[in-house]
């Protein structure tokens, strides 16, 4: 009887290509699937040089078929887990140590788990950065005041406040410590703080209560 090609091919797939990985969308039609490397690379909006590097990195281990690099289900469910890290712009490093790590999981749920807690550390990362990029804008949005001349002039109600000055505001008027608002507003409790104290500056208040009243007193907050 003839042997099946694909099947002495996959015969080569290194550790990992297969076990235990978490439950993501795979593109492609079933179990009994072989892709070659141009159908894998479309299948996942990538190119042969992103499947080349994965390879090179020891993420990705093709089987071969001859010169060829094929992809089994195995392959195909590792690559499902490596893109969704991508997608979010987890390093390399760090996608590198959660497919090792998974390469060792000894069930689903704790394959589950480990991908999880990666989702979350990186979430993290992600928030980190998004409070250095809201102190930038905010930093910004006070030099493009300064150099247009118009300073405020709380007396009259002039006072220019950002987009994000104007939600931090509103979350005090609400009585939220600044804890809290760095909660609401995904940034650190040090953001949070330069954030409000910024405010209160251009209020010409004292502490953030009086802040908050000359905002109601210029209308532009509710004192409901």
């Amino acid at each position: 009887m003839p042997q099946d090609p694909w099947k002495n091919a996959e015969a080569g797939i290194a550790p990992g290509t297969g076990g235990f990985l978490p439950k993501l969308p795979i593109p492609y039609g079933g179990s009994n699937d072989r892709l070659a490397i141009a159908e894998m690379a479309e299948a996942f909006g990538v190119t042969h040089r992103t499947l080349h590097f994965y390879e090179e990195k020891g993420l990705l281990n093709a089987a071969r078929l001859g010169p060829m690099r094929v992809y089994g289900e195995g392959h195909i469910r590792r690559m499902a887990v490596i893109n969704a890290c991508r997608e979010i712009d987890m390093p390399v490093a760090a996608i590198q140590d959660l497919m090792a790590a998974l390469d060792a999981v000894r069930s689903q749920s704790e394959a589950d788990r480990l991908f999880e807690t990666a989702l979350r550390s990186r979430r993290r990362e992600l928030a980190a950065q998004q409070s250095i990029l809201r102190r930038q804008m905010q930093r910004i949005a006070e030099l493009l005041e300064n150099g247009s001349g118009g300073s405020a002039d709380p007396a009259s109600g002039n006072v220019h406040l950002s987009p994000i000055e104007s939600e931090c505001l509103g979350l005090m008027a609400e009585g939220h410590a600044a804890a809290r608002i760095a909660q609401l507003m995904e940034m650190d409790i040090t953001a949070a703080l330069s954030l409000e104290s910024g405010i209160i500056r251009k209020f010409d208040a004292q502490n953030r209560f009086q802040a908050i009243a000359k905002a109601v007193l210029a209308g532009l907050i509710s004192s409901e």
